[in-house]
């Protein structure tokens, strides 16, 4: 199969600083949602982008939100078995702090033959590799060897709100044999991509507590409640001394993963170095004691509560004495099979009502998905593996679960994420990057996975 595959390969690498280029062009476009900056801009770039390499895409448009990016390519004479639905986004985190880049988050400038820039691997990258791909095997081929659907939305960092009316408006357009999304990084410790074979729901809210209706001499403290200290003290009622949920009836509804996972856990967690991995975070050892084992189980398939960032009183520089008049928290919850974002927030409020804290305020900012787990045996999961370990040269990292599910609520099909960015890609951080060598590499796996699964027999 993969001999077939070569030429395609060598196409790929004899364009090499033509797919760099075009993707340092849309990395230079800003298209930040959840600031409204360069969104549509990047929405008529990435058009353009597509249309020069033979894609007829168009913009599909979304009432209230940026265009979907949207193209269908049918085999030329029907004869390809298999459909697959290429997803991404072209929009992105935002920048800041600006002041922590090596390099302007918008230059995409190439350092060391690593290119700097928002949304270099998160996921611009993932987008332009579906794309050159595709490219490649029509100059090389005539055309990829199955039949390939394109969605490209531009407010995936923001939650896709408007996500699912659409699929459902366009049902048929979106109809597949799987869904396959390039995003994210590779395995620091196996050297591999990390295959995703479900998702994990997202219950994103915001506590927020009330005191007095502006800030007070900390002298008069005694004459008021502090919400600083409210909110700290509903906080610690949410996780115990090892960031286990706490939460009344949490998990009640929880579906442990099966022997199959467990065997996967198991055998994964026995290729992990542990140096890399401490080095990969930035730590001296690994929380609470916990082995790896534990550990990749709990990332895979259990649920966490992320405080994301704590906000109230003085924080400039001196001294500044006051009792602030609110405090606030935003907490990510990611939720495994089958806690539902809408029942968790209900469970979440009654908890804190029922250790008398009735008067925290949350502001259920996203309640976003419903948690799925697709079998390993899938044709999509296998042809994605094969593709991994022949373009990597090692086996892929197998994960039960992530963080895409929206389109499968509406079409019920395989959906599988996994990515090509280096370990240390730095997505939602400061100098995100893409090593020329990794989006190449990355351009060739997407070229495989459509090989691989074109010649699984249709089930």
């Amino acid at each position: 199969m993969y001999e077939r595959l070569q030429p395609v390969f060598d196409f790929i690498d004899a364009h090499r600083d033509e797919f760099v280029k075009d993707l340092q062009t849309l990395l230079r476009q800003p298209s930040v949602k959840a600031q409204n900056l360069g969104v549509e801009e990047c929405a008529d770039l990435l058009i353009e982008l597509l249309k020069k390499d033979n894609i007829p895409a168009i913009k599909s448009p979304v009432d209230g939100a940026p265009p979907i990016i949207y193209a269908n390519i049918p085999h030329s004479n029907g004869a390809a078995e298999k459909t697959l639905l290429c997803y991404g986004h072209y929009d992105v985190q935002p920048p800041e702090p600006f002041e922590e880049w090596i390099s302007d988050p918008w230059g995409a400038h190439i350092i060391d033959g690593i290119i700097y820039g928002r949304g270099a691997c998160d996921n611009k990258g993932g987008v332009m590799a579906f794309a050159k791909a595709t490219y490649a095997y029509q100059q090389v081929l005539g055309e990829a060897p199955l039949n390939l659907k394109y969605l490209f939305e531009g407010e995936e960092e923001v939650g896709s709100p408007h996500l699912e009316t659409w699929c459902i408006q366009h049902t048929e357009d979106i109809q597949a044999d799987g869904m396959h999304c390039l995003d994210g990084d590779i395995s620091a410790s196996a050297n591999a991509p990390q295959i995703e074979l479900g998702l994990k729901a997202i219950l994103y809210v915001e506590l927020i507590a009330h005191g007095p209706e502006h800030d007070v001499y900390s002298g008069d403290a005694a004459w008021v409640v502090n919400p600083a200290w409210r909110l700290v003290q509903a906080l610690n009622t949410m996780v115990g001394p090892q960031g286990e949920i706490t939460i009344d009836g949490w998990f009640e509804d929880y579906q442990a993963p099966d022997d199959v996972d467990e065997g996967l856990l198991r055998t994964e967690s026995a290729r992990i170095e542990v140096d890399k991995v401490l080095h990969h975070f930035g730590i001296k050892e690994l929380p609470w004691g916990k082995t790896p084992y534990e550990l990749m189980k709990e990332r895979q398939y259990g649920g966490t509560c992320t405080i994301c960032g704590i906000k109230g009183g003085y924080l400039g520089e001196g001294l500044k004495t006051i009792v602030p008049s609110t405090a606030s928290a935003k907490i990510d919850f990611r939720l495994p099979p089958a806690l539902l974002p809408e029942k968790q927030a209900i469970k979440l409020k009654a908890h804190l009502e029922k250790r008398g804290f009735k008067d925290i305020e949350v502001k259920v900012l996203t309640a976003r998905g419903t948690p799925y787990k697709i079998s390993y045996n899938e044709d999509l999961a296998q042809a994605i593996i094969e593709a991994a370990t022949e373009i990597f040269g090692h086996v892929p990292v197998v994960n039960g679960l992530t963080q895409e599910d929206i389109i499968k609520k509406v079409v019920d099909m395989p959906v599988v994420i996994t990515g090509f960015g280096p370990p240390k890609s730095n997505l939602h951080a400061p100098n995100e990057n893409m090593p020329v060598d990794s989006y190449i590499r990355g351009i060739k796996f997407a070229a495989a996975i459509m090989e691989s699964f074109a010649q699984r027999a249709k089930s």
